[in-house]
């Protein structure tokens, strides 16, 4: 297969997107790479990461792209899962310990959590443009914003939590199995007997 119609394909499979790690990775130079981006007019959108003109742009995914450590988190996670109808700042979280400088530059909300904890409940979720991303399912992102209560907007806590404890596909059971391993359990049952 030629170098062009390797790439081509690789935009074609990601959306419009083209990382240079996956161009070397399929046995393309980063020189042929260079010329493939010119000739196709393809829009650098972060370090290592290219842009089709037809493409949409999709900061979610192209930060993800470019930071396969962090996990969307809180008011984004419930974006990602409509749990709310107002596009937040981004919001993320990281293994405590992990330099979050260049993130939080870019202006996202940053939470460091211990290791123990940093993998509960981490599943794929997609984005409005329809790219993976891993962020945190339904019940732990009700776990973190009840944790974090004070932190976040007191109308997006209330449409968040009725529009979970409405929805079919929750998971009661999931839920409370974490609010005992966050130590919120208590509180969490409060919430569910008044809103269930």
């Amino acid at each position: 297969m030629l170098a062009k119609d390797k790439l081509q394909n690789l935009v074609e499979q990601n959306n419009g997107y083209l990382l240079t790690s996956d161009a070397v990775a399929a046995g393309v130079s980063k020189t042929y790479l260079a010329q493939f981006v010119k000739d196709n007019g393809m829009e650098r959108v972060a370090h290592g990461v290219y842009l089709s003109q037809d493409g949409w742009r999709d900061e979610y995914y192209i930060l993800f792209l470019t930071n396969k450590k962090v996990v969307f988190s809180h008011e984004s996670a419930l974006y990602l899962h409509d749990m709310t109808d107002r596009e937040p700042q981004i919001t993320v979280t990281v293994r405590a310990g992990y330099n979050a400088t260049h993130l939080r530059k870019q202006g996202v909300k940053v939470h460091q959590v211990k290791s123990d904890v940093f993998d509960i409940g981490i599943s794929s979720v997609k984005t409005n443009m329809g790219n993976e991303v891993a962020a945190y399912d339904r019940e732990r992102t009700i776990c973190d914003i009840v944790r974090y209560h004070d932190d976040i907007d007191s109308q997006t806590f209330q449409t968040a939590m009725k529009e979970y404890m409405r929805s079919r596909d929750r998971e009661l059971n999931r839920l409370m199995k974490y609010a005992a391993l966050f130590g919120i359990e208590k509180e969490m049952k409060n919430y569910v007997e008044v809103l269930t």
